[in-house]
């Protein structure tokens, strides 16, 4: 065979990236598929596998997942002087723990109008699952570290506002 039907034996894997319009559990699931030579599609175990039916599975497995998790919009506003800190803990232990605890990091952005904001964006499959991950991150002892360490000098954040959104069937996929 040749073309996308074309198979392919494990030394001809090659990562799955953004611009194959994968999630990153549809990549993975692509590089094992293609690493075994057999996936679960439609819970028949198949071998002979080709990457465009392993993509088409991958796609389809994550539509749903992908398409309509629970989003997020948090917006922080810090102390003067402390936005720089709210950054380090995020970058350094925050960040990390939130997918510890089934937290998607989606996006983070420092507005250029508002001083001492940070606005950013988490995913989660329902509202009972984020219940159940932000119950599960303010619970952490690393987390009850870092916190402490962080405001050891003084409060960080004055106010934290947050709204669930989700996704009209017309925005674009991201």
């Amino acid at each position: 065979m040749s073309g996308p039907q074309q198979q392919l034996a494990p030394t001809n894997v090659k990562p799955a990236n953004k611009s194959a319009g994968l999630t990153r559990g549809a990549s993975a699931l692509l590089a094992l598929a293609l690493i075994t030579g057999c996936a679960q599609i439609n819970g028949a175990t198949t071998q002979a596998v080709t990457t465009k039916s392993v993509v088409a599975d991958a796609k389809t497995a994550t539509t749903t997942a992908a398409r309509n998790p629970l989003y997020e919009l948090r917006t922080y506003t810090t102390n003067d002087g402390k936005l720089d800190a709210l950054h380090a803990r995020f970058r350094d232990h925050t960040a990390r723990l939130f997918e510890r605890h089934g937290i998607q990091n989606v996006a983070y952005w420092t507005p250029t109008d508002k001083p001492n904001t940070l606005v950013y964006i988490v995913a989660h499959p329902d509202r009972d699952a984020a219940k159940a991950a932000w119950a599960a991150f303010v619970a952490d002892p690393e987390w009850k570290t870092a916190y402490a360490a962080s405001i050891a000098d003084g409060q960080l954040v004055t106010n934290i506002d947050s709204v669930f959104m989700a996704a009209t069937d017309y925005s674009p996929a991201f």
